[in-house]
């Protein structure tokens, strides 16, 4: 029992919260790419990276703030940052639901683009409680209860793609019900819960909401950016293109980098609250401490991951969209992103460290580098190869210059080295390992006895 206790720490618990959203979100993504037809499948990636920008907008501007000041507060402070995000959360969910309306009424042009418009509102207002519960749970370490949360939400959106695909129902419009159907549920049973603190906007005050709003300015430019960095290739691949279905085809191959976001994501929300505490300390050799040691591990695992997939790039492909995408761009798109994915890691965490810093305009400026960088470099790779393989090799070059700007003005506010990022990585990887056989030859010896 105790070897369970020690099993299921907040460290196992965060990758296990972050590993269910991206894995059964493959799987989601698999069924669909089988169920609905190549133009009704690039219609919902359209769909499903205009929604998912408009919400990192939202938690851009909200998640990051809410993190920093609500995590080590006391519980009086705790409510009033909580429901200063609730007001704000609010105010900017009605702003763009009311620029949703507006163009609903008068826009009339290409159908897919109107369905669009029609739920866009209706979703984002469902999306907005459980949105607040996850960022209060990760503030709160909770990491088993953000375990459940995302389990109902891609547990019953899941199950609703199986369903519409035995009864034969799957199209575009229906999938786009389903959706908001499972952004209701969860944030209903968020809110029942209590693990949304919605009755906490009563304790809003003025002060707080400007120092969010401060705060978030940068960090949701930050967010945006970032996002517009991985969904810029999908918007010009859709405009340079004619054929509707290169979107798919893309896509695929960017969605198996979950491989490398889930273990990414996890020890981000780890490092999140230890890192903004040492800030409140002011202990710079601490936060230098987390950035070498969550870097490096993270550098060193994803070393043989990019190796095997590399390899296996077909078979996975095949697994995940079906085998009428084995036969095109997908599989060496896949393994040209994994010759990046190794610098991804020490990317991340130098982004998280100048936000903990109080520096998120100097992330802002390194994310809008990275990403003027990915749409030039995405124009001039279709002009010299014609195909996608040139926005696939833009990418390379996009995540070379995020690191190097990176170094360059942190070095300026902490002390380290690219090299002592691997070194500690390996020594504290070393260490993981040594400890996990100890504990399991204790536990066979206590078995055996």
């Amino acid at each position: 029992m105790s070897f369970v206790k020690k099993l299921l720490n907040k460290h196992t618990l965060s990758l296990a919260s972050n590993a269910v959203m991206p894995v059964i979100g493959m799987v989601t993504v698999g069924l669909l790419a089988r169920s609905l037809t190549k133009p009704d499948f690039s219609d919902w990636i359209i769909f499903l990276t205009t929604f998912t920008l408009a919400n990192l907008f939202r938690s851009g501007f909200l998640q990051t703030s809410l993190v920093k000041f609500y995590a080590g507060a006391d519980k009086d402070q705790t409510e009033v940052v909580a429901g200063s995000t609730w007001y704000l959360g609010f105010a900017l969910t009605a702003l763009l639901g009311f620029f949703s309306l507006i163009a609903f009424i008068f826009y009339h042009g290409y159908p897919t683009t109107e369905l669009i418009i029609q739920w866009f509102a209706i979703i984002f207002f469902s999306t907005l409680p459980s949105s607040v519960a996850l960022w209060i749970l990760q503030a709160e370490e909770r990491f088993g209860r953000i375990f459940i949360l995302q389990f109902i939400w891609q547990g019953c959106f899941l199950i609703s793609v199986i369903t519409l695909m035995v009864l034969h129902k799957a199209t575009f419009s229906v999938i786009i019900i389903a959706y908001c159907t499972t952004a209701i549920i969860t944030s209903i049973f968020s809110i029942i819960s209590g693990w949304a603190k919605i009755s906490s906007i009563r304790y809003k005050t003025w002060a707080c909401i400007r120092q969010l709003a401060h705060f978030g300015k940068y960090s949701v430019g930050t967010s945006v950016s970032s996002y517009l960095l991985r969904s810029s290739d999908t918007y010009i691949i859709n405009f340079m293109f004619t054929d509707p279905t290169v979107v798919g085809i893309y896509y695929l191959p960017q969605r198996l980098m979950e491989v490398i976001e889930i273990p990414l994501r996890s020890f981000v929300a780890n490092a999140l609250p230890v890192m903004s505490a040492a800030v409140n300390r002011n202990d710079k050799s601490h936060i230098t401490y987390i950035l070498k040691k969550y870097a490096g591990i993270l550098t060193l695992l994803i070393i043989p991951v990019s190796l095997g997939s590399f390899i296996f790039a077909d078979l996975v492909i095949d697994l995940l969209g079906g085998h009428k995408y084995v036969h095109t761009y997908a599989s060496n798109v896949f393994r040209i992103f994994m010759c990046y994915a190794i610098l991804m890691p020490v990317d991340r965490f130098f982004g998280i460290t100048l936000d903990m810093l109080n520096k998120p305009h100097i992330n802002m400026a390194k994310v809008i580098i990275m990403l003027v960088i990915n749409v030039i470099g995405d124009f001039a790779g279709i002009a010299i190869f014609h195909n996608l393989y040139g926005v696939a090799i833009a990418s390379i070059f996009t995540f070379l210059a995020g690191v190097i700007y990176g170094y360059w003005v942190l070095r300026k506010y902490l002390n380290f080295t690219m090299m002592g990022i691997l070194k500690l990585g390996f020594i504290e990887l070393r260490a993981l390992i040594t400890n996990f056989i100890v504990k399991y030859k204790e536990k066979n010896a206590g078995g055996y006895k």
